[in-house]
């Protein structure tokens, strides 16, 4: 309270607070020292002109710029983890829906919603609910031993590690069989598929409280150029998810040798795919774009935290599991990736900066280049419409006048720290329930 009241009789409380209100919630940011200066060039003759603004971060109030740590995880920041979570949800639904540069006419398009699990590496207590689980009890849905093994003895803990690790390659393999079953159905070769159709998907990663990663995905099936153009007569949902049960069968990764066993890996037997009819009900049942969108995008903002609860960093000692009480199951996986990951034969899978993932080391979210328009593209349009309106508050011209000028733009910047002050980190705290709006680096700066 003594600093505050320092910046308060300082009269640099204003301004530090409206810098803490940039961060739009984030607790952790990162603090950058440095300085950025816009020059007007003229495009003819290349000459520059003073400078029309300068920002120095050691004239900021906190001495330092601030800037979103723009994490995904929601147990390392709720507030960056819920733009990410949002931005994603407006990726999948654009996909659905067509807008943010997706021609609405997707919507026609045949699209289904499929999921991908693991397949069993030993029984576990499953059955949340009134049906009794395989151990003759009945688990309610928050009982910690979900998902854990009836027999940890019995229970493959090596392929399971393996399984994650080779998960993603796994899922590369079955969009090969995909677009060969459907060039199969309809009547073509795989050299001529591509300028008829084009089958475009976006999916995410969920892991299991078993600790096995299984996907969520839309995919679509478009024209030869993407969701411009309209698909084949031949084209319908049924097709589509025919083809892609076959390519699930058949998708197969030959994993390693360990100690004399050979490893092959293959999708679960359990296989969703259902139709998503659009935005109106069909047959009862709410698969809508939105319910769609919205399930996707809960898992983007997720790790292994499900299996493994309190555990979201890399490890740099196995020694550190004794303090952090992790259950026994999620431990014995984690152990078993960090022994495996010191086998040489095995150095390719980097099993031990991975093991805090269980061995999984692929993106939890990806998409083909044509389904939707991209995080980056969505997090470059709100930070133009954030400099649009910092430029307004400051009374500056949003528009150029002259289209012969343009802005030069001089910045240099250096890694400062992480996180907030203790002062800092109250001050936020009390600005947690005043409606914020995110801005970018010039209203950080403001």
């Amino acid at each position: 309270m003594a600093d505050v009241a320092n910046l308060a009789a300082s009269g640099s409380l204003p301004g530090i607070l409206r810098q803490l209100s940039g961060l739009g919630g984030c607790t952790n940011p990162i603090r950058l020292a440095g300085h950025r200066t816009e020059h007007q060039v003229d495009t003819t003759t290349g000459e520059i002109g003073p400078a029309l603004r300068r920002l120095d971060s050691a004239e900021l109030p906190a001495g330092d710029l601030l800037v979103r740590c723009g994490n995904r995880r929601t147990t390392r920041c709720a507030a960056c983890a819920e733009t990410y979570r949002r931005d994603t949800f407006h990726l999948i639904t654009a996909g659905l829906r067509g807008g943010k540069g997706t021609p609405e006419e997707v919507t026609t398009h045949p699209r289904v919603f499929a999921t991908f699990t693991a397949p069993s590496f030993g029984p576990v207590h499953n059955r949340p609910g009134p049906r009794a689980c395989r151990c003759g009890r009945r688990h309610a849905a928050d009982d910690p031993a979900l998902g854990s093994p009836l027999d940890p003895e019995r229970y493959d803990y090596e392929s399971a590690v393996l399984w994650n690790a080779h998960a993603g390659a796994l899922w590369r393999r079955f969009t090969i069989h995909l677009r060969r079953e459907i060039a199969r159905r309809a009547g073509l070769t795989q050299r001529e598929l591509p300028e008829r159709a084009r089958v475009s998907f976006a999916k995410v990663a969920e892991y299991q409280k078993r600790g096995a990663v299984h996907f969520h995905a839309v995919v679509r099936l478009d024209g030869p150029a993407g969701g411009e153009t309209r698909p084949p007569h031949w084209a319908t949902a049924e097709l589509l998810g025919d083809a892609i049960r076959a390519a699930a069968s058949r998708a197969v990764v030959p994993g390693p040798v360990v100690d004399g066993r050979a490893h092959t890996f293959a999708f679960g037997r359990q296989l969703d795919i259902r139709t998503i009819h659009g935005p109106d009900l069909d047959g009862g049942q709410a698969l809508t774009d939105r319910a769609v969108a919205a399930y996707i995008a809960k898992y983007a903002t997720k790790g292994a935290e499900t299996a493994t609860g309190p555990l979201d960093r890399r490890l740099r000692f196995v020694a550190e599991l004794a303090t952090l009480n992790l259950p026994q199951h999620a431990e014995r996986l984690i152990r078993t990736a960090w022994a495996l990951g010191a086998r040489k034969d095995l150095a390719h899978l980097r099993l031990r900066a991975w093991a805090h993932m269980l061995g999984f080391r692929g993106h939890f979210s990806t998409k083909t280049r044509r389904y939707s328009t991209t995080l980056g593209a969505l997090r470059n349009a709100r930070a133009e419409w954030q400099r649009l309106q910092a430029a307004i508050a400051r009374g500056d011209d949003p528009q150029p006048v002259d289209s012969e000028e343009t802005t030069l733009v001089l910045a240099h910047w250096t890694y400062a720290g992480t996180g907030l002050t203790p002062t800092e980190q109250w001050l936020s705290a009390s600005l947690a329930d005043t409606p914020t709006t995110h801005t970018a680096e010039g209203d950080n700066a403001r």
